[in-house]
């Protein structure tokens, strides 16, 4: 009877144990190849009634469409599958400067891009008119090695809304 009861304890025990596998899951993913997408960018944006009154009020007087100069920092993490692809970008721009104001905008967006160049991403956006959660989507067109990105973003505040459309391009490079 104890040999009965060890018997159907080892095999209550042992059957699912023996039936686990070691799945992808388990098993770490390959290394992600990553891109430079990095290059200078230009645009406008129109800002609301709310946020030129809250630059007013800090001595920045400025009409509410502006236009837009700077810099993205930004590297796509892909593998080879194909698929969708990470993002992560960092945004640089100085804006109103054809009225002659300095306005900077920083915007740091994480995002999702696919095969076909389609994006979209959301992340934190600081400026004189305050911080605020920037949502932004385009389409990067590839020309050869040259990529052309257009990009539309919304910056709703509680100053008001804020809403661009930024343009640019940049070498396809491996780094």
């Amino acid at each position: 009877m104890r040999a009965a009861c060890f018997v159907v304890l080892f095999l209550s025990v042992g059957g699912p144990l023996g039936a686990q596998t070691l799945t992808p899951v388990t098993t770490p993913p390959p290394p992600a190849k990553t891109v430079s997408l990095s290059g200078p960018r230009f645009g406008f944006t129109s800002l609301s009634d709310g946020v030129v009154e809250k630059l007013h009020e800090r001595s920045i007087d400025i009409r509410p469409a502006i236009t837009q100069f700077g810099w993205q920092f930004e590297k796509e993490f892909y593998s080879k599958e194909g698929g969708l692809a990470a993002a992560n970008e960092w945004v640089v721009l100085l804006g109103g400067l054809e009225q002659g104001v300095v306005l900077p905008s920083v915007s740091w967006l994480v995002g999702l891009r696919t095969s076909g160049g389609a994006e979209f991403g959301i992340g934190p956006n600081v400026t004189p008119a305050g911080v605020a959660l920037a949502f932004a989507a385009g389409v990067t067109f590839r020309l050869g090695v040259l990529n052309v990105p257009v990009n539309f973003a919304v910056v709703p505040s509680k100053a008001g809304m804020r809403v661009s459309m930024l343009t640019g391009f940049n070498m396809r490079g491996r780094h």
